[in-house]
């Protein structure tokens, strides 16, 4: 499919196109938190284990982590809207054979479907999104909404999560899928333009598929999500970084490599994948462990605790949409992520001096306020810089890579962070002692947020504009314009 921006649909398809990326990408995300509050009313009616309950959503991880950056790579080689609109089938298809699970094992195996259709979709949404808009304003504009839809999403599971299984039932939280599934995948289908020249199945398959670094990469990041959340078993990380290493080693070799070297010559690519895993593991330390501080130390309920989000996702939003394309036109993407990352190391310092007992309106509200800021410069100005100079052959597994180290970014911080505040807590269920492992996971956030700060401003470069990027308003109108005109002609 061609660049050129005469070619793309003209703006009021394109942003509808825009929302219903937006709302399949929302469903997806809200997946991976509204289960967790689900998770004790899920044990009691199936019988898991206390040991077997975690691999809910271990298993949706592993899938949806491992399978990303195959999925971006078949969306370059088959069609992302095909891509796309298989993912949605797959994730509604496991969402409701979720809901009507009446033991462990089919739940299990129904979540890994589900993770294997949320990576299908979201491994080619980004991908799908830079080409639609091309113009500088239009794309900030999108990625801005993008970047919203991700940070609003995974604190709005919490609220829905809870306000589900509180007033219908568990199976509620994966049966809300099918109407917002239904509607997006419909939606899809007849609004997002189709890839040019996308090649019939089997045949995408055999052109330039790279079968055997496929099976290295997937099992490897499998195996390594598998070990980031069970860190006592050390043989399952060792095999992980030996299937990682040898797909390396494959990338160099294959004659259609499912990762292209070009891919990873560009600085910026490195280096926005690289803060981007550092922050969003420290964002945990934010999300989860503040989540846990509200309902442990300070007793507030799940509904309550969750709406004490609402500011940072309110915040968040105005910064995001509103903000965050025009600062970024103005002083450009990477002065934006570096004033985004101080602001979410600033914030997580300041919750490492919250008292036991603290106000919510003088100790808390001011530090969600701050990091809603920080978040809302962070994301929109990462994703650009993270998916600069993509081309139409690459956009998909630059989505994938992207998406790839979100999740295993979140992993390992979550894994981390929990682990260090159970060691200081020590078993200790009083606010003080709670209070104290919560202030050394935010220390430890505080930590990765400053590194990612020292890896933007050493490693990112401000990216050059593209000749579609130079285009002025006027130019995209004029475009608009003709493309419609051409399609009436037609």
């Amino acid at each position: 499919m061609s660049s050129a921006h005469p070619a793309s649909p003209p703006v009021p398809r394109r942003r509808l196109a825009l929302v219903i990326l937006c709302a399949a990408s929302l469903m997806v995300i809200l997946d991976g938190t509204i289960v967790t509050v689900a998770l004790p009313s899920i044990q009691a009616d199936l019988g898991f284990t206390a040991g077997s309950l975690s691999w809910v959503m271990t298993t949706y991880l592993i899938a949806f982590g491992g399978l990303l950056l195959l999925s971006g790579r078949l969306g370059d080689l088959l069609g992302r809207k095909r891509m796309f609109l298989a993912g949605i089938a797959v994730f509604v298809a496991a969402s409701l054979a979720c809901g009507l699970a009446d033991g462990p094992g089919m739940l299990i195996a129904a979540r890994f479907v589900q993770g294997a259709g949320a990576a299908m979709a979201s491994a080619v949404t980004l991908g799908m999104i830079v080409r639609l808009f091309d113009g500088p304003a239009e794309r900030g504009r999108a990625i801005g909404a993008f970047a919203f839809t991700g940070a609003v999403g995974a604190s709005a599971g919490l609220i829905i999560g809870g306000l589900l299984v509180q007033y219908a039932s568990w199976h509620w939280i994966f049966f809300v899928n099918l109407p917002v599934g239904v509607a997006a995948w419909v939606g899809a289908w007849r609004v997002l333009p189709a890839d040019q020249g996308a090649p019939p199945v089997l045949t995408g398959l055999r052109a330039g598929a790279d079968w055997p670094g496929a099976g290295l990469v997937t099992g490897g990041v499998m195996l390594a999500v598998l070990a980031i959340a069970s860190p006592a078993d050390r043989w399952t990380g060792l095999v992980a970084v030996a299937l990682l290493a040898a797909f390396a080693v494959r990338q160099s070799a294959a004659r259609t490599p499912l990762l292209p070297p070009r891919v990873l010559a560009s600085r910026n690519v490195i280096g926005a994948n690289l803060a981007q895993l550092l922050v969003i593991g420290a964002a945990m330390g934010f999300q989860v462990i503040a989540t846990l501080y509200l309902q442990r130390a300070l007793r507030l309920g799940p509904a309550a605790a969750g709406l004490a989000f609402a500011p940072t996702a309110v915040v968040i939003a105005v910064v995001s949409l509103g903000l965050s394309a025009r600062l970024t036109a103005r002083f450009g993407a990477r002065r934006l992520l570096l004033a985004g990352l101080v602001m979410i190391t600033a914030a997580l310092a300041l919750l490492t001096q919250v008292p036991a007992r603290a106000a919510y309106a003088t100790d808390l509200l001011p530090v969600f306020v701050l990091f809603g800021v920080g978040g809302g410069l962070t994301l929109p100005a990462v994703t650009t810089l993270g998916m600069s100079g993509a081309t139409d052959a690459d956009a998909g597994v630059l989505s994938g890579v992207f998406n790839t180290v979100q999740q295993v970014g979140g992993a390992l911080g979550l894994a981390t962070l929990t682990a260090l505040a159970a060691s200081r807590t020590g078993g200790g269920t009083s606010a003080q002692a709670l209070t104290s492992g919560y202030h050394l996971a935010w220390a430890a956030g505080t930590v990765l947020a400053g590194v990612s700060v020292a890896v933007a401003a050493v490693a990112l470069r401000e990216p050059r504009p593209s000749a579609t990027d130079t285009m002025t308003d006027s130019d995209t109108a004029r475009a608009d314009l003709a493309s419609c005109t051409s399609d009436r002609r037609s």
